[in-house]
């Protein structure tokens, strides 16, 4: 037991580097006016000692975090996991950190965390989709930094955008597929509220259904987001019971399409010789399986890598006007469709 132990003080670092308080401040911060030499010889000093710069109270005295705040609907879906990777490894150069929350899909339980984040005075907020509640609409307005949506093209867009149109993504799909002489299309998933960007994929398939003149109504619920395996097999399965003649299907996501697939194989029903299967995000689930899923490449890399270019050009012009970086989806065409 070390109960007298206390861990080192700034003075610390400062009497073994033979230097300032005030210079080791200046040297744990990016861009402080310390000689090269001079912050090797207090960074290694504040490395004997196990010193850990206390940035909180740095903020508090200079009003500016070190932080950026970034709200995804989910921590295990490989997609956002791609978007925040990309984010980090663009901001660390700014000396920004990425400060993560959760939101399960639920705009709800993002208006909680949003009021918590601005609390904490972010650099930057960085939100996924373009739908929110009104009381987080509000707080992103007023909010006195910058914020981004991704992931979505909001009509009436709080700030900057970096994303994409769920639905064109998806019309481009049946697009496809009509072109290949199917007409008899069904949709699994998107119809839950809380997965607003599902929903916009759903209404891309019937309004792309329609737009052929062809029936858009083989609508097969899934559950509530994320849509697992297990609920694409479901999902699948009820459609063969009640719709049989379906040429091709669009799931939400490749986990459930892959679901849907093995549905598929358990019935002897050959992939894509009876019915074709296509699904949305480029998991590797998607791309190993056999056969191989037809998808829908969101870049989600690309997302979180643009996005953190626009936040360093506005840590440098933080006046400039709101700016909308348009991603394009790639359609990948494998062997689970005709």
């Amino acid at each position: 037991m070390h109960k007298d132990r206390r861990p080192p003080t700034m003075s610390d670092v400062a009497q073994q580097a033979g230097v300032s308080p005030m210079t080791v401040s200046r040297a744990f911060k990016l861009g402080g006016l310390v000689q090269p030499e001079t912050r090797a010889r207090i960074l290694a000093a504040a490395d004997e000692l196990g010193y850990v710069f206390d940035s909180t109270a740095s903020s508090l005295r200079s009003q500016r975090s070190d932080f950026v705040a970034v709200t995804i609907p989910s921590i295990a879906n490989a997609n956002f996991a791609d978007t925040v990777g990309a984010l980090v490894e663009g901001l660390k150069h700014q000396g920004l950190t990425v400060l993560l929350g959760y939101t399960n899909y639920d705009i709800h339980e993002e208006e909680r965390l949003i009021e918590q984040l601005l609390r904490r005075k972010p650099r930057a907020i960085v939100v996924t989709g373009g739908r929110h509640t009104d009381r987080t609409r509000q707080r992103l307005e007023n909010a006195s930094v910058p914020v981004i949506e991704t992931w979505d093209l909001p009509e009436n867009p709080i700030g900057h955008i970096v994303g994409f149109s769920n639905a064109a993504a998806i019309h481009g799909l049946v697009d496809h597929f009509v072109a290949r002489g199917l007409d008899r299309i069904a949709f699994i998933g998107g119809d839950a509220d809380r997965d607003t960007r599902g929903t916009d994929r759903r209404a891309g398939f019937v309004a792309a259904m329609r737009a052929h003149g062809l029936d858009g109504s083989r609508l097969i619920a899934a559950g509530p987001p994320p849509i697992s395996m297990r609920e694409g097999a479901e999902a699948m399965n009820h459609l063969l019971n009640t719709r049989p003649d379906t040429q091709a299907v669009i799931c939400v996501s490749d986990l459930s399409a892959f679901g849907a697939l093995t549905a598929c194989q358990r019935r002897g029903i050959d992939v894509p010789g009876q019915i074709s299967i296509a699904g949305f995000g480029n998991y590797e689930v998607g791309a190993i399986s056999v056969p191989s899923i037809t998808t829908i490449d969101p870049s989600p890399a690309q997302i979180g890598a643009i996005a953190a270019q626009l936040l360093c050009q506005l840590e440098e012009y933080p006046d400039t006007a709101p700016i909308c970086h348009r991603i394009s989806p790639r359609l990948l065409l494998r062997e689970s469709s005709v």
